[in-house]
């Protein structure tokens, strides 16, 4: 089956740069009409708004012969999310995805970090998804179809240093992409998320202090955010009819299933467990499967394809 776009129209958050440029191209390219948002402001979102990415992605998109406007809300606003949803409606007449990408970064040492820089994040990235999926809801409730697709991060999977806020958010957004597929599926809603690994302005502000940060970034700049993109597509389109609830990554040529979490070890004991119990015997018995300290970059080891 052909992941045809033809006909639809698609929301993208965070759609002037990076990721959500390529994904608001390639959505286009696939035939959709697309609603660019795109905030306009630095990397913390702490600054003057400015709606010129978002509309040079349109600019972009109708000098392909394609459909797009651009919208300059925040996802971290209700009411915004709302309007973005709606200038589908007004300008297109429905809508039929959307991709949550929009996002932003305050990354401190968990013991540094203050009030502010965590609540700024998990606004714009737990709750902006939310608020713009909810926005999107009661339409593909109507039309008894639609697909969401989220970010979400191997910071949040894995784990990663300084990024208490983004971590989890990041993982927040998994589980609540699994959640949403559950509770609209008797819709014909589907809902997943993709870890995109893509150098973009988001990952710029690694620090490169040591030679070990050097490398690492060396890795990432040949992490291509357009990507991403072909990914988001096929699961938007017809051909992801029957793909829900799933956890995907996509680095350059590779695509990954995540796995989810399940038990994999049991300790039983028929009289019940004291705390002295568990210590002496459920800690040894699970002691050589524990999970060690790893970072996204020590899983992901091997240079992208």
């Amino acid at each position: 089956m052909s992941a045809s776009m033809q006909g639809k129209v698609v929301l993208v958050t965070g759609g002037g740069r990076g990721v959500g440029r390529g994904v608001a191209l390639a959505m286009a390219q696939a035939g959709a009409a697309v609603v660019v948002n795109d905030l306009g402001v630095s990397l913390k979102g702490d600054d003057a708004a400015s709606i010129s990415p978002a509309q040079q992605v349109v600019d972009e998109i109708a000098e392909l012969g394609g459909q797009a406007v651009a919208d300059g809300h925040s996802v971290a606003d209700w009411d915004g999310a709302h309007a973005m949803v709606q200038a589908a409606l007004d300008n297109f007449g429905r809508i039929d995805a959307v991709v949550n990408n929009a996002g932003n970064l305050r990354d401190v040492l968990f013991h540094k970090m203050t009030e502010d820089d965590f609540d700024a994040v998990i606004s714009v990235h737990l709750k902006g998804t939310f608020n713009v999926s909810r926005a999107a809801a009661p339409h593909f409730k109507q039309q008894v179809s639609g697909a969401y697709v989220h970010m979400t991060s191997t910071s949040g999977l894995i784990g990663n240093m300084a990024q208490v806020n983004y971590s989890a958010a990041k993982l927040g957004i998994a589980a609540m992409s699994k959640t949403i597929a559950i509770d609209m599926a008797r819709f014909n809603v589907r809902s997943n998320a993709v870890a995109p690994f893509a150098w973009t302005r988001m990952v710029e502000s690694i620090p490169e202090e040591t030679p070990e940060q050097k490398k690492r970034v060396e890795g990432l700049k040949k992490l291509i955010p357009e990507k991403v993109a072909p990914l988001c597509v096929a699961l938007c389109s017809d051909a992801g009819a029957k793909v829900t609830g799933q956890v995907f990554g996509a680095r350059n040529n590779e695509i990954y299933l995540f796995s989810q979490a399940r038990p994999f070890r049991t300790a039983h004991t028929a009289d019940g467990w004291t705390p002295d119990a568990i210590a002496e015997r459920v800690f040894p018995q699970f002691a050589n499967d524990f999970y060690p300290l790893h970072k996204s970059g020590d899983v992901f080891t091997w240079d992208p394809v």
